[in-house]
């Protein structure tokens, strides 16, 4: 079920909400000031809103529009706030490039599937927890191999010699 609020209300924060989520367009342009300062990279934001952009569009909920439900979905529930301010966090988000893509793809779908299948209205904030959670594995399995160093191989004898 859509909100009685209007797209355009939602985008420019005429509406209820917590406070600090509910102006999407201020929300993207502090994203992207971040990102345009270098304080931030691209790639989680990106990966996460378009994972979530994707889902929407793909399964709409209700019987409604795509393009309608998959814009309610982006400008609610503090999704930006989320992308932008809450998962590029230096501590608790990946290092490597390959690992924010699959870090924003996981907080996409977890993002979803606790919005659909939940009865929560809200899952970005449990989404960035559980995901960070994954972080040490998404390091180890995208850390790249320093160039000119050797790899030490390991001595396959047994122990008693």
């Amino acid at each position: 079920i859509l909100p009685d609020a209007t797209l355009q209300d939602m985008l420019v924060g005429n509406i209820g909400g917590c406070i600090g989520e509910v102006s999407a367009v201020l929300l993207l342009a502090g994203g992207i000031y971040l990102i345009a300062r270098g304080v931030i990279r691209i790639q989680v934001p990106v990966a996460f809103i378009g994972t979530v952009a994707v889902l929407t569009f793909l399964f709409p909920q209700g019987g409604n529009d795509r393009l309608t439900w998959m814009l309610y979905e982006l400008l609610g529930g503090g999704l930006f706030l989320g992308a932008f301010f809450m998962a590029t966090d230096y501590v608790t988000s990946p290092t490597t490039t390959k690992g924010k893509l699959i870090f924003g793809l996981g907080l996409g779908i977890i993002t979803c599937a606790i919005r659909f299948l939940g009865t929560m209205a809200e899952g970005v904030s449990f989404s960035i927890l559980l995901m960070n959670l994954t972080v040490p594995y998404i390091e180890v399995l995208t850390r790249q191999d320093r160039l000119g160093i050797a790899k030490v191989k390991k001595n396959k004898e047994g122990a008693g010699k």
